[in-house]
Parts: structure tokens; sequence; C-alpha cells
């Protein structure tokens, strides 16, 4: 047995790692990255915004991919070191800020149409209201995998309308776009219909999705 943020071996049983983080800390590496990204998140929308419709260019894209990639960083570093209340609300508030920030940055630039970007917002915070009400009664709505697949088809509908030699075929990044907007009411479905089967008391953090 080690101390506390290592792996403990109680007597032949497989090593179990205790958190190094409670569920109300504050300052973890998983919050630091997401707070980055969130700060990151900003310049790039401006940068996507400023770059006129058939100049895309490597560097947007190639950041993009980096904004993408450190939700999968931020979400190992929190399994790692113990899930918390203020991470489980600042990383889908992070996915959600770059997502369909991005999402209405290409809709202004003339990239995606306004109806899939509205269907995909709409579903956004119908669910976030939903969750809320939830949270009221004791009811807790855990993140599915649905939530999870739904975001990352929405960052490859973004990435795709992003990748300079995908810039001669608008309708690829578009048929990813609706690709998204079906995840995205499917993932929505799937979470209400799950907490009205299977109602579970509020008890420690919970995710978005």
């Amino acid at each position: 047995m080690t101390g506390a943020s290592g792996p403990v071996r109680e007597g032949a049983g497989p090593v179990r790692r205790v958190p190094r983080f409670g569920p109300d800390a504050i300052r973890t590496p998983a919050n630091v990255v997401t707070i980055a990204r969130i700060l990151f998140t900003i310049p790039i929308l401006m940068l996507i915004a400023d770059d006129p419709r058939g100049t895309t260019s490597w560097p947007i894209f190639v950041a993009w991919g980096v904004l993408w990639i450190t939700d999968f960083l931020d979400g190992w570093l929190a399994r790692r070191d113990g899930v918390t209340r203020s991470g489980a609300f600042l990383d889908p508030l992070a996915d959600k800020v770059l997502v369909f920030g991005g999402m209405v940055v290409l809709a202004l630039r003339g990239d995606f149409g306004w109806v899939p970007v509205a269907i995909i917002g709409a579903r956004e915070v119908g669910i976030s209201l939903y969750r809320s009400g939830a949270a009221r009664r004791g009811i807790s709505m855990p993140a599915r995998r649905w939530g999870k697949w739904k975001a990352n088809v929405q960052f490859l509908a973004v990435a795709v309308a992003l990748f300079p030699p995908a810039e001669s075929h608008p309708g690829v990044a578009e048929a990813v776009l609706w690709a998204a907007v079906v995840m995205t009411v499917v993932s929505g479905a799937d979470l209400v219909v799950a907490s009205l089967r299977r109602p579970t008391p509020v008890a420690g953090p919970d995710v978005s999705s």
C-alpha cells in the first residue's frame, strides 16, 4: 500500500488507484487544461472569423486539432486524478464554447447552413435546461456514450470545414455537419429516456453530454 496518490493493493486483489483529488477540488491538472482550452478558443475563433471563405489555412486547422486533442487530455487527467464537481462543470462548458462557437463562426462565414447549427444549439440549450430541472428534483443524469460520440462528430464537422484540401468540396463538411445533427438529437433523446427509466439520486459529480 502506498500514499494517498498512489496505487493500493489489498490482499491478493488487483491494484486500485486512490484519486489524488477529492470531488470538491478546483486546482487540478485537468481543470488547468480545460481553462487553457477555453482561453485558447477565443483567439482561434477570431482567426476563423477573419479568414475569408476559401482561404482556410493549415495553421488554423492544426490549432483546431490541438484543441480537439486536449479534450481527450483533460478527460484522461480527470480519470487519473479523480473527477471533481468543478471539472464536471468546466469540461462540457469548454466543449460547448469551442464546438458551437466554431459552428456559428463558420455559419457566419457561409461554410455551414444556419438550420443544422440552430438544431444543434437548440438541443444543447434544451438538454441543459432539462438537466437543471432534473437536478432540482434530485435526479442525476450521468453522461452517456452517445454524448461523447456526438461531441466528437461535432468536432469533426468543424475540422472538415477547416481542412484546406476540402475547400473545393464544401458538400463534404455539410454532410458531416448533418451527421452531427443526427448524433446530437439521438444522444439527447437517449439521455432523456435513460433518466426517465432509471432516475438516479444525485450523489457526487455529474457531467454534461
